[in-house]
């Protein structure tokens, strides 16, 4: 009987000392939701980020030159929507039977260069009479005074000889 008593008081006291299990007062989010709204937020930063320029903006028309070209022509920069410093251009240049037309698009890639993509044709009376003569493909246009005036680097024309194409800020 003394045992009986014992192993009884033994169990009341390990089931009254024992924790009883709650539910967590906090409701549990979905962790999609949480790592959803944190894609949002990147997606807008990012999205900022691209659509800003690191250099000038570049928009609008500019004077557009030829060395042999007594005239000047325009070439006209037009930003591309959320994209940083990517412009759609074109041009031209006309005196007489001399032009030069230029149409691609062109990345900024620092202060003192861009990175032309696309197609200048020239057809100059000096050069091969006239014939037309054209440069495909990406071309640099750099700038030795602080980006008012960027000159193609490509300057030997189909004739061999020096071409002077610059743009005009």
């Amino acid at each position: 009987m003394k045992n009986a008593l014992a192993t009884i008081a033994i169990l009341v006291l390990i089931l009254s000392c024992s924790k009883k299990e709650t539910t967590p007062s906090s409701v549990q989010t979905d962790s999609t939701k949480i790592i959803d709204s944190i894609n949002a937020v990147r997606t807008k930063i990012n999205d900022s980020i691209r659509s800003k320029n690191s250099f000038k903006d570049f928009s609008g028309d500019h004077k557009f030159t030829h060395n042999l070209i007594k005239n000047t022509g325009t070439i006209h920069f037009k930003k591309i929507e959320g994209e940083k410093d990517h412009y759609n251009v074109s041009g031209n240049i006309k005196s007489g039977k001399n032009s030069v037309e230029i149409k691609g698009f062109v990345a900024v890639v620092s202060d003192k260069h861009m990175n032309f993509t696309g197609e200048i044709t020239q057809s100059i009376t000096e050069n091969d009479n006239g014939k037309p003569y054209t440069r495909k493909g990406t071309k640099t246009f750099a700038s030795k005074d602080g980006g008012k005036t960027y000159r193609l680097q490509d300057m030997i024309n189909g004739s061999g000889f020096v071409d002077y194409i610059d743009i005009h800020f």
